[in-house]
């Protein structure tokens, strides 16, 4: 049986307006400034990297990996496991992928709508009986964070949100993400749980999601538009990602819930050079921006001497 667990309900319209990220996934975010207690570690460089000019990160998690080697560049907790909130959907992203076209068309059933508002989480927007294609539902997961979109995607191509979950885990095996486990396609909270994994299990799913021209050309996107037809009605999802405009930046996804805190995946191309980055139980909104830009920027400046 699928449960949902209610979170608490917060002020969504003040966050929305300070932070312009809608709680991905994830129960609604607390306002821009808001502290949500984690415990942080200290973080290292590998050798080679001048150490004592890394970046200081607060988060309670961070990694950062050279895509073309598999190269570990930054590790603060990265083999940890704690809760990922919305990132989740990378992977939903990543499995529907696997098996749909993007012409594929799947229609917007009740259960999708009351079970994204249900559970608290951030929505796309959906209506029911609504006809679209498994591309835009994909902008709508990714860039608004749908738990509508997420909820509709794994009902059709699970079949059944329990069965899409199971691959989710099977596929977690696959990639070899040994640390990561899925209770749903979205992130939210569960009556057993929530969704576990490490910035490095992460990063790395990140990177392999990437290698999909499909998927990095919707993560890389800002804002997408659906002009209204005969089959659905007219959506603009604006991306959460506030991180989107830096350099070379091609996604990845935000996330957030109370336990996981305030989460980022996120990558850039610099000079030929891919860099893929998580970072997890951020305590202020900003602050996993900046964070992420100081980190590609360290990267950047030391590429000759990472290789």
């Amino acid at each position: 049986m699928y449960k949902v667990k209610v979170p608490l309900v917060l002020s969504v319209g003040l966050t929305a307006l300070l932070t312009g990220v809608a709680a991905p996934a994830q129960a609604r975010q607390p306002a821009a400034g808001t502290a949500v207690a984690v415990a942080a570690a200290p973080g290292h460089a590998v050798a080679g990297t001048a150490a004592h000019s890394v970046p200081e990160v607060y988060a309670r998690a961070a990694y950062l990996l050279d895509a073309a080697t598999g190269e570990e560049l930054y590790g603060k907790a990265g083999t940890e496991r704690m809760p990922v909130a919305s990132l989740t959907k990378v992977m939903t992203a990543y499995l529907v992928l696997r098996q749909a076209k993007l012409t594929d068309t799947v229609v917007i059933d009740p259960a999708d709508v009351r079970y994204a508002n249900a559970g608290g989480g951030t929505t796309a927007g959906l209506r029911a009986g609504d006809r679209l294609t498994v591309e835009d539902l994909l902008y709508a997961l990714m860039l608004p964070s749908g738990a509508d979109a997420a909820h509709a995607l794994a009902r059709v191509y699970g079949p059944g949100v329990e069965a899409f979950t199971k691959r989710m885990n099977d596929t977690a095996r696959e990639l070899g993400l040994t640390d990561t486990t899925y209770l749903n396609a979205d992130g939210l909270p569960t009556p057993e749980g929530q969704n576990t994994s490490t910035a490095r299990d992460q990063a790395r799913l990140a990177e392999i999601a990437l290698r999909d021209p499909r998927l990095k050309k919707i993560t890389s996107t800002q804002v997408h538009t659906v002009a209204r037809t005969a089959d659905h009605a007219a959506y603009t999802w604006r991306n959460t990602n506030r991180l989107l405009g830096a350099p070379g930046v091609i996604g990845v996804k935000t996330g957030f819930t109370l336990a996981a805190g305030f989460c980022l995946a996120f990558a850039a191309e610099r000079d030929g050079r891919l860099v893929v980055g998580v970072i997890l139980g951020e305590t202020v909104s900003a602050r996993r921006y900046t964070t992420a830009r100081a980190l590609l920027d360290w990267a950047a400046e030391r590429a000759p001497a990472a290789r």
